[in-house]
């Protein structure tokens, strides 16, 4: 098991093993949470965490209700012409 030391400033390097299995990089944010027995460091998530009324509330339309017809009119239209764009 890898192990570090704590710097005078409080500081700890990440083993570059334990760095590479997460994919962190340079600059990467990290969560620190607080554990019983130690801490636990996680990826920072780039966003906070909403659900799906709080991102659809955002979204102006005025207009009347489509219906699953017309939304799927409205897909199969639009797989039509990225295929058009392809050839």
């Amino acid at each position: 098991m890898p192990t570090t030391s704590l710097s005078s400033k409080g500081q700890v390097i990440i083993p570059k093993p334990i760095r590479s299995l997460h994919n962190w990089r340079p600059g990467q944010k990290l969560q620190v949470i607080d554990m019983e027995d130690g801490i636990l460091l996680k990826a920072a998530q780039p966003f906070t965490e909403t659900t799906l009324e709080q991102v659809a509330a955002c979204l102006p339309y005025l207009g009347k209700a489509k219906t699953l017809a017309e939304m799927e009119e409205a897909i199969r239209q639009g797989v039509e012409e990225a295929n058009r764009d392809r050839s």
